[in-house]
Parts: structure tokens; sequence; C-alpha cells
């Protein structure tokens, strides 16, 4: 997708504020529904006269951040963002901490006088937002990564980093260390964090990951055409750096079955584990190949991933962003007290859901997802019934939407536009009648 020179200098020269709201004729047709299978959520988007984020009737959006912008530490905002968690800050402020999904010849990097890896350009940042959603301070967290795409938060209040690189050293590429881990930020960190890889939780192309705050088992996604699903269990609660076993999600009844096509949403199927003999190879894709010789399932892209704690059992959902039988991506429901597996939505077309990436369970119950199609990028509602809705629209037209996260009051929703890289809160009537 393109994006102009001329249009980026006109969102950054627009009021940070845009207003969205209609009149209760506006609203009546706002009423009407997308399609089969899709739910009224909100409404009908408005269109943005900043031509920025068209959102439904009575929303408001707020620019937090910029590419570009000088940070508090004296160091620009790196580009490209991605992946993000909000954390309940002193005195009401909400943390976010942010990837930056920077490769070694990117732009721009996360800078940071102690950086895991000096060539290397990823990292996150973090950011502290007052009350009334205004930025009151910026840096750089982590730095000397590469591509860090998405991660998630834990239960102790840190922030996992996930690298979406598997380089290792070699003569001409000027890496000094191997890549493709985890890193840990605690989101009270105030100056860059020291980068200590979580080797035993496996090298290889991280994307997401959500933690069950009862066990503190890690579940991690892979972003791979034929990714596996994985758990790391630690062998101390909260204490990641202790190391654990890393294992792969198999279906019992059809180990080594590719779950792209073949599934009907809603049945739910039995599953175990089966471990990774060696978590931290040398050798590129080693510990997908490793899974999938031992029957692991496969997964056609596995990205986003959350846990919704207000199911009685806990339950977690993730995309597999090019599953399904049109490539548009499908939503997986895995319950870890009942060891099932189920398909939970599955694109029938790309216009009502097209590469769904990062997700969020919102307070309200609702998946948020975020797209990463071709066409116009949505911020996709899914209701626990498992009906679609269209809640955002990037009237940008650069990008994936990432890095969906609610702040710790439910009241904002705080989302990325990876280029030009803005990061934006939301906010409006999310109770519903």
């Amino acid at each position: 997708m393109t994006f102009s020179r001329r249009k980026f200098f006109a969102i950054a020269g627009t009021t940070a504020v845009g207003t969205l709201m209609v009149s209760p004729m506006e609203g009546l047709l706002a009423r009407q529904t997308f399609g089969s299978r899709l739910a009224r959520g909100y409404g009908s988007l408005v269109t943005d006269p900043n031509g920025l984020l068209d959102l439904p009737p009575g929303f408001q959006y707020q620019v937090i951040s910029r590419t570009g912008t000088l940070m508090s530490d004296g160091t620009p905002e790196p580009s490209n963002h991605d992946g993000m968690a909000a954390f309940l800050g002193t005195k009401n402020t909400t943390i976010l901490v942010r990837n930056h999904e920077l490769s070694i010849d990117s732009s721009t990097r996360a800078q940071v006088p102690n950086p895991y890896d000096p060539i290397c350009r990823g990292g996150t940042t973090t950011l502290v937002i007052g009350r009334d959603r205004q930025l009151i301070k910026q840096f750089a967290s982590l730095g000397g990564t590469i591509r860090n795409c998405a991660g998630g938060l834990t239960p102790w209040g840190s922030w996992i980093s996930c690298e979406e690189d598997v380089t290792i050293p070699t003569a001409t590429n000027g890496v000094t260390k191997p890549h493709g881990y985890n890193f840990e930020v605690p989101a009270n960190a105030t100056s860059p964090v020291q980068p200590v890889p979580l080797v035993e939780m496996g090298r290889f192309n991280h994307e997401a990951v959500a933690v069950d705050p009862k066990t503190g088992i890690v579940y991690q996604t892979e972003d791979n055409g034929s990714s596996l699903f994985y758990r790391f269990i630690p062998k101390q609660y909260g204490n990641l750096k202790a190391g654990g076993t890393l294992q792969a999600l198999r279906i019992k009844d059809r180990p080594g079955v590719d779950t792209t096509i073949g599934f009907v949403v809603g049945q739910k199927w039995n599953v175990d584990w089966v471990t990774i003999p060696e978590p931290n190879p040398t050798t590129v894709d080693n510990v997908r190949v490793q899974g999938l010789n031992l029957g692991a399932a496969r997964f056609k892209r596995g990205e986003g991933i959350w846990y919704d704690d207000k199911k009685s059992k806990g339950e977690f959902y993730f995309t597999a962003t090019t599953g399904g039988p049109v490539a548009g991506g499908q939503v997986w429901r895995y319950i870890p007290r009942e060891e099932t597996i189920e398909l939970f939505v599955e694109s029938q077309s790309k216009d009502e859901l097209d590469m769904p990436d990062n997700l969020v369970v919102a307070p309200f119950g609702d998946l948020i997802l975020c797209e990463d199609g071709e066409g116009d990028n949505f911020l996709i509602g899914i209701t626990p019934n498992g009906e679609i809705y269209k809640f955002a629209r990037n009237a940008l037209q650069t990008g994936e939407f990432a890095g969906a996260c609610f702040s710790p009051d439910g009241d904002t929703l705080f989302v990325n536009i990876q280029t030009p890289g803005i990061t934006l809160a939301i906010w409006g009537p999310w109770k519903k009648s």
C-alpha cells in the first residue's frame, strides 16, 4: 500500500483529537448490519475529516505519539509500532510498553546504551499516559533486538517482547548474537532494561504470548505458514529466567494435522502436548521441525493471542492469520482446564475478516482484532457468539493495525497504526444496551 508524503504531513498537522458524533437519524441508519453472520456492533463508521481513523458514532480518538517525535530520553521515537500492552501506573496513569518491528536495515532504531546486539535496531519503548490521555513521558526500554513483532503481558507486571527473526551471526551480516528469543521488560522500568534472552522459551519466529495467571504457563504463537502452538512451563512461577519446559500442542485424534481447512466452528478436540527436546537449536526452524516430527498440529501463521479471565474456565484466543478456505483467517479457542481446542471463527470472505493479527479481549467480552490485509484494514469486533462487526477503519490506508489493548480501567482502547508509526487512544460508549 502506498502512502504519500503530502498525506502524512496533512495528518501530522491536524488536531490531535477527532470527535465523531452523528444525528439521531444517522444513528438509526447506523443500526444496519454488515451482512450475513455480521453483527450491528456500534454502528456504521463515520468518515474522519482528518483522514486518519473512521469510528462509530459517539467515539473519539487522540494521537498519543508518532514516529520521529523526540522522546524524554533525547532519542527519536522509532518506527514500525507493533504489539503493545497497558499497565496501571502510579497516580492512575497508564503505562504502555510498545514493540518496534525493526530489521537490521531499518531506517530507525530503538536507541539504548546497553543493546543486546549493537547492529540490530528493534526493541521496545515505554510510554506513561495521564488520566487525560496525554503523553507524560516515553523512552526506549529495550534495544538491540530484531523484529519485535508482538508479545504479551504477564500477571506479575511485565511485557514479554518477541523476536520474529532467527538470524544467527555470519561472516557477512555483522550480527554478534543469535536471535529468535523472548525478552522481558518490567512495566515499572524507568530506564532501559538489561536484555536477557529467555532461551528455554524457544528459539523460533516468535509472534505473541499470553500467560495463564493460575499456573504461570506461557502460551506462544509462531508466525510461519506451518506454525505450531506452544506452551512454556516455567520452573518457578513468575521467574522465566529460571528456565522450564517447552511443548507444542497436538490434537489427540489427528496427530500432525494441518488446521488450515477441514475444521467445523464450535467442534471441540481433545489435545495433549509434546515436549521439544532442544528448545535452543542452532539451525533455523528446528524447533518447529521437532514439534512436527512429534505430531504437533499445524496452524497457518499463528499471531495474536490473549487470555480471557472473565470466563469461569479461563480461555485463550489466538489467530491463524491466513487460515481458512479463503485464507482470510481463523480464531481458535483453547481451554486449558479441559485440554480442548476449537475453531471459534473462520473467515468466509475477506470482506468480513481479512488476515487478523494482534487481538485483545475487551472488558465487555468481545474480541477486538487488528487486520493486516491488503485492502482497507479494520479493527474487527467479534461477539462471544462469534458475530463479526467492523469497529474502526484505518483511513490512512498505509498498513496494519497493531497492539490493541485496553487501559486498566477499561475506558480507553490503545492501538497502533504501524506505518507511518502512530499510537492512538480511542474512547466512547463502550457499554452496549
